[in-house]
């Protein structure tokens, strides 16, 4: 039986992560019993101390072990923990050098959501690929360089350790783990019962490009600037330098290093953002809002689109474009 640590954070901890990693793998249990087989996990909710409020106060949660009673565990689950990150990783500190020493012998680690940034403080994430919510992708990647973070992903795995995307796409990573522990059946079922779209492995469609503009390079946020006020036009990157007077040399490195995106990137994605708003307001065909962001090609437009966020742009108006019916 693997023992599964679900850990119980002081602070605004997500309790739908705790509580919708116990439900899951509770059910599969469930189920192997109903079938005539061994529970699977044995779980636990693990804190630093035997009751913890949550959500300021309006939940609290009783872990039933303790880590300074808990030497050995198979996997341990880190729910997202919200607010002030400082206080939360001084609150919490202890958990750290804990997980660190239970991957060493052995356990698997699994990170919901941002609770990457506190995994990637125990350095186990550096050089690892991983996950996070795509809202707090520019934060993650500038405070943890030595992390590759695939921030269009659902979820990773990278020698035992597991992360997450955005929100309710712990599910998704849960369900890898069912399939993983107890088979592709059950996990079909699994995601039959609970409704979760089994496989799906991006997050690009509901990323919301806003631009990074969290750094202090005056040039290149006067280029940002610059491309999403003409996204719609042909810009080249020699008539940005030259704007900017800047080699052009010079300007594509300090470009990426502010943005993480090549200045073709990001005038890219400018377009796919203006893109998509138009679509979602369903009052314009596909070619129409092509040609409004400046595309006249439509098989260079859906491609452009579809590699930004994983859907062409029909699918996306579909989706997106109209509100749905209620029987």
């Amino acid at each position: 039986m693997k023992h599964v640590s679900i850990l119980v954070p002081k602070g605004h901890t997500s309790v739908v992560n705790i509580g919708g990693t116990h439900q899951m793998f509770s059910w599969v249990n469930e189920f192997f019993e109903q079938t005539g087989k061994e529970a699977l996990f044995d779980i636990h909710l693990v804190g630093l101390e035997k009751q913890t409020e949550q959500s300021h106060g309006f939940f609290t949660v009783n872990p039933d072990q303790l880590i300074s009673n808990l030497n050995k565990t198979d996997l341990i689950i880190i729910p997202a923990i919200h607010g002030n990150f400082e206080e939360n990783l001084k609150n919490n500190s202890e958990f750290l050098p804990w997980i660190v020493d239970q991957y060493k012998e052995g356990a698997e680690i699994v990170s919901l959501c941002v609770a990457s940034f506190f995994l990637a403080e125990t350095g186990l994430l550096d050089g690892k690929c991983c996950s996070t919510h795509w809202q707090f992708a520019n934060e993650f990647r500038k405070k943890y360089p030595k992390a590759d973070l695939k921030d269009d992903k659902i979820l990773t795995e990278a020698d035992g350790i597991y992360t997450s995307g955005g929100a309710y796409s712990f599910t998704n990573l849960i369900l890898y783990l069912i399939e993983k522990y107890a088979g592709r059946d059950t996990a079909v079922i699994a995601a039959k019962g609970f409704m979760i779209d089994i496989d799906r492995s991006s997050q690009s469609p509901f990323m919301i490009f806003s631009g990074q503009k969290s750094h202090k390079d005056k040039a290149v946020l006067k280029a940002q600037e610059h491309i999403e006020q003409h996204f719609n036009d042909r810009i080249t990157v020699d008539e940005l330098c030259k704007e900017m007077a800047v080699s052009r040399r010079t300007f594509e490195r300090r470009f990426k290093k502010a943005t993480a995106n090549t200045i073709g990137e990001y005038h890219q994605r400018v377009k796919v953002e203006a893109a998509k708003k138009e679509l979602e307001k369903g009052r314009k065909t596909v070619n129409e809002v092509m040609y409004e962001v400046g595309y006249a090609d439509p098989k260079a437009f859906r491609d452009v689109f579809r590699k930004i966020t994983d859907m062409t742009p029909m699918d996306y108006l579909n989706k997106y474009g109209k509100v749905a019916a209620i029987a």
